[in-house]
């Protein structure tokens, strides 16, 4: 789901099986990505994973850190997140979205070398490139509910609109 000069470019950590079985971005039926890009404004109505190439037409996307599927995220090394933050790179450099939105802070500290990193903004760009991460939406991150989870993807919107 990539298109150049988006507005936000939003990076998940890696597809789950129900993602990589369907083709659809965040399918598992708890995560909360969908209801929360909605709760904070960055679509006009929830979009179900099937529908995520309206995306585009608001000026947002979607890839992951790693390409290759699992059930949960801690199956990764981190070989591979390394590489993934290489390969993501290298694809910013190219589509040049306004901001690269990490979903996941553990994800982000992993394939950016960056252990203090907390959500929010970085000071880290890629290129022009701004990057932002964001809380996790899966329904194992206990620490966040929708809620608080769509003040913060609002702050980006806010930011990213202005």
């Amino acid at each position: 789901m990539l298109a150049d000069g988006l507005r936000v470019l939003f990076c998940g950590i890696n597809p789950g099986l129900m993602t990589a079985a369907t083709g659809h971005h965040f399918a598992r039926p708890g995560n909360r990505f969908w209801p929360v890009l909605h709760l904070s404004g960055f679509t006009p109505r929830l979009l179900k994973p099937a529908e995520q190439g309206e995306l585009l037409s608001y000026g947002l996307g979607i890839t992951n850190v790693v390409a290759r599927a699992t059930a949960r995220a801690d199956e990764l090394s981190a070989e591979e997140y390394a590489e993934g933050g290489r390969l993501l790179t290298a694809k910013v450099t190219r589509v040049r979205p306004s901001w690269l939105a990490v979903v996941g802070v553990t994800a982000y500290r992993a394939a950016f070398a960056d252990r203090g990193a907390q959500v929010g903004p970085q000071e880290r760009t890629i290129g022009d490139t701004r990057v932002w991460v964001l809380p996790n939406p899966s329904g194992l991150n206990a620490h966040w509910t929708a809620a608080t989870m769509a003040e913060e993807f609002g702050r980006l919107r806010v930011t990213a609109e202005g």
